[in-house]
């Protein structure tokens, strides 16, 4: 299974690019097709953000969907093979001042970002003009692939933690520092998520964030990321500012609901971009 990957992410960076997505479209297409559980998970969770939608396009964004994903993963295997230039040039950014502005006065800053577009493009971004991060990742299995995935983010410039580690010290002490954290935040991955309404249903998310905001003062801001034909596009917003009253649960209830709305937004304009592939919501079946 390594070996296998090993060899598919080498093939990749050796294609001429135009080629190389060419097999992404057909390879994601064949995908859709054979409907596999985590295509019918995608139309699903589509489903949910717009239930409006007719049987037929429905299927046509599902489709699109895919596509979209596997842009994400043809991109990543070869992104560290981008200048600095190309990755500079292919990115745009809304409100971008929201990060610099508290890396710049040492307050640090924290990202709470869905699973859309290509979160390692805008990490490559951030840390080729000079803001380098820290994120928490999912362990893989097997052990081997996973440690492959570490020494690429490496060389974008990513500190990577698991996120089987103790995460919240590290990140404090992070922060504390003046540094960047991004945190992908729009499923649980422990049994310590917080209940939000999201896109009209309840989801778990994790709390991390607002854990993080809270007890450190960095800001939390939270970032979209769509695709354009050159490259993507990143869009930061606030998150609600923590009042002083109410309890410490309390405030990380509603910073994370918050967090939920910001991502709720984004979603409903842009979902062909939103890779949800799991179960998020907790009244469906897993």
């Amino acid at each position: 299974m390594y070996l296998l990957y090993l060899l598919v992410w080498k093939i990749i960076g050796l294609l001429p690019e135009k080629l190389a997505y060419q097999v992404a479209y057909q390879v994601s297409d064949l995908i859709f097709r054979r409907n596999s559980r985590r295509v019918q998970r995608l139309r699903s969770n589509y489903k949910r953000v717009l239930p409006e939608l007719s049987e037929d396009d429905l299927s046509k964004l599902t489709k699109a969907g895919m596509r979209s994903y596997l842009r994400y993963w043809f991109d990543t295997f070869r992104l560290n093979k981008w200048s600095k230039e190309r990755i500079i040039s292919t990115t745009e950014v809304i409100r971008e001042n929201l990060l610099r502005d508290p890396i710049s006065a040492k307050q640090g800053c924290i990202i709470a970002l869905p699973h859309a577009g290509n979160w390692d493009h805008a990490a490559a971004y951030f840390c080729s003009t000079g803001i380098y991060l820290t994120a928490v990742v999912e362990k893989l299995k097997p052990e081997a692939i996973f440690k492959k995935f570490l020494e690429y983010r490496k060389s974008i410039g990513i500190e990577p933690i698991s996120h089987k580690e103790k995460t919240i010290p590290l990140l404090t002490q992070r922060l504390n520092e003046g540094k960047l954290v991004a945190l992908v935040a729009d499923r649980d991955m422990s049994r310590n998520g917080i209940e939000v309404d999201f896109l009209g249903a309840i989801a778990k998310m994790p709390s991390g964030p607002a854990i993080l905001a809270i007890t450190t003062g960095a800001p939390l801001i939270t970032a979209y990321i769509r695709y354009t034909d050159k490259g993507i596009v990143v869009i930061f917003d606030k998150t609600i500012m923590i009042a002083d009253t109410g309890s410490k649960d309390e405030k990380i209830r509603a910073v994370t609901q918050s967090m939920a709305d910001n991502f709720a937004k984004h979603i409903k304009e842009s979902p062909v971009d939103w890779h949800m592939l799991q179960r998020i919501w907790i009244d469906e079946e897993k």
